[in-house]
């Protein structure tokens, strides 16, 4: 009896009887899954009982979303039931056609679509897909049926990841793409990716129509959803076209090994051939759980580890994200195996992004990204410049350096990435996105995975030995990021983020105890301040989520805590913390 007090008392102080907006699932969902965890599966009735009410809000709110749409650095993400829901997916979806019917007046357009007409793009159709998140299936039906009533050819895919969508892209020559996803946000959160007829994130011209079009659409209700005999589940049509989307991402990898150098059936033989070689993959119960051992022809071998391999659209209750938290579990699998060679990855749920670890070092894309171009130039032959966001580590600016090519250093988000496609050699950003030349201009888990392990097998070495054969040539870099939440946004955020221009060329801060002179002041994203020992630090709002983000690389191992505490001295200093 005292169990059915608490969850009672537990759904009275969340919910509001026949109010979804006064009701916050998600905080009770939290609180659920915390005592499913602690008490055992008994709690999971009650998860269920909750999910219906949100899959009831997801069909019924004909409302506005709580926050105005908006495409960040990598599409729109909102709360579920809440900002995301099925009418504004149809609204949304509505508004992304607005721009290939609009072509015949505005061929500015179509150079960032990729087509040339509102024929051809209907022709040449949308891949369709989505992540594990609650409904993902439901969101992608309201979105295919939108696509659908307009002529397009839907390519569908199902449950899928970014990376993959991105190749089948290029594969079926589709107009574009759409995955139902919120990247690694946590588990209250639902999302919409747009790729073009590129296979890359959207051009900021396009999202920043998209964005006007679906205000403008939601506003005026001209996107009729309410009514109608919906099951919303995708509907039998001509137009609809079921395939396997891993399948196109292995024929693009094999079509281009010459361009990157990667020989999928090479690599994946060798792991299969050798018996030195553990690899250990945590999907975090995301889209690539379906993937991993197709990825590795389907063995059952005891040397491929598959982790939290199995549906759950609360990731047991964390924040489903590449971390060093979440990634103990690899790093426990592999240290418990005797194999000389460790290879460990953690994929967040719509696999666009990937971390590793051999069990001794977590090896986080700062890293990765420059081994990557070493790997590729060096070991693979391959001749080119590389590309990483201004946030990075400048790792790599040392090898491009050394190797005599150039560099290419943007802002933030692999959309910047767009003027070096096909030049560079490796595409890469601090938050764990990764993609190389001759595979598709969005980030990729799997071509990182892919990549790592032709490193281990053609190297012989763990990636951590690997790394300080690079470093004992190039020098230690030692980055670090993190983030804090923050409730003002807007001109109000920005405004209070300029008092950090005091911070200027010349002044000299307090760095863990010792005066270090500020060198230079990159401003093309956020604030980078370059120091006199070759450190620097960099605070930036994030394009996706309410917080602040902030970036630091120390030229030596101790020095990095310092530079995260300087940072939050700044923000607290400017009354952000």
């Amino acid at each position: 009896m005292a169990a059915m007090d608490t969850t009672g008392q537990l759904f009275a102080r969340y919910l509001v009887a026949g109010d979804h907006g006064a009701s916050d699932y998600f905080a009770l969902l939290k609180e659920l899954v915390a005592r499913r965890n602690s008490e055992g599966l008994s709690w999971q009735q009650e998860i269920d009982r909750v999910y219906a009410l949100v899959h009831r809000e997801i069909l019924e709110n004909q409302g506005q979303p709580t926050e105005p749409v908006t495409f960040g650095t990598s599409g729109w993400r909102g709360r579920l039931g809440k900002d995301i829901f099925v009418r504004s997916v149809m609204v949304v979806t509505a508004a992304i056609v607005e721009l290939y019917r609009d072509l015949e007046r505005d061929s500015e357009s179509g150079l960032y679509l990729g087509v040339n007409s509102f024929d051809e793009a209907q022709l040449r159709g949308c891949v369709l897909g989505f992540d594990n998140r609650f409904d993902g299936g439901v969101l992608a039906a309201a979105a295919a049926n939108v696509l659908l009533a307009a002529g397009f050819t839907v390519h569908y895919a199902g449950e899928s990841t970014t990376g993959v969508l991105s190749a089948a892209v290029l594969e079926l020559g589709a107009a574009f793409s759409v995955n139902l996803t919120p990247s690694h946000n946590p588990l209250e959160y639902g999302g919409y990716k747009y790729n073009a007829a590129d296979a890359g994130p959207a051009a900021t011209m396009l999202t920043e129509r998209i964005t006007v079009n679906a205000r403008r659409l939601m506003a005026t209700d001209i996107c009729a959803t309410a009514g109608g005999d919906f099951s919303w589940q995708v509907k039998e049509s001509a137009g609809l076209r079921p395939f396997d989307s891993l399948a196109a991402w292995k024929s693009l990898v094999r079509r281009n090994k010459g361009t990157h150098g990667l020989d999928l059936d090479r690599i994946i033989e060798e792991f299969h051939r050798r018996d030195d070689i553990v690899v250990a993959v945590d999907s975090v119960h995301g889209a690539s759980r379906l993937h991993i051992r197709r990825l590795f022809a389907d063995t059952t071998s005891d040397r491929l580890i598959t982790l939290r391999d199995t549906a759950d659209v609360t990731f047991g209750g964390i924040a489903p994200e590449p971390s060093s938290a979440n990634m103990r579990g690899v790093v426990a699998a592999i240290n418990a195996r005797p194999q000389r060679l460790k290879l460990g990855a953690i994929i967040d749920p719509d696999g666009d992004r990937i971390r590793f670890t051999d069990g001794r070092k977590e090896i986080g894309m700062n890293q990765f990204g420059a081994m990557a171009y070493h790997f590729l130039h060096e070991y693979r032959g391959k001749r080119g410049m590389v590309a990483k966001t201004v946030a990075t580590s400048n790792m790599a600016n040392r090898l491009a350096e050394a190797f005599g090519e150039e560099l290419f250093e943007p802002k933030v988000g692999f959309k910047e990435f767009k003027p070096v496609i096909g030049r560079a050699l490796v595409i890469f950003e601090e938050s764990d996105g990764i993609s190389i030349v001759g595979h598709t201009p969005e980030k990729d888990a799997y071509i990182g995975l892919l990549l790592a392990l032709d490193m281990v097998t053609a190297t012989g070495k763990n990636l951590s030995e690997y790394l300080q054969d690079i470093e004992d040539l190039y020098g230690a870099y030692h980055p670090d990021r993190d983030g804090v939440a923050v409730r003002i946004k807007g001109k109000e955020l920005l405004d209070t983020l300029a008092r950090l221009e005091k911070y200027a060329p010349g002044v000299t801060i307090n760095v863990g105890g010792e005066p270090k002179r500020i060198t230079e002041v990159i401003t093309l994203d956020g604030r980078k301040m370059i120091l006199d020992d070759g450190s620097w630090l960099m605070i930036r709002p994030s394009g996706t989520e309410p917080k602040i983000r902030f970036y630091v690389e120390s030229r030596t191992a101790d020095g990095t805590a310092d530079l995260v505490a300087t940072a939050r001295a700044m923000l607290a200093e400017i009354g952000l913390l």
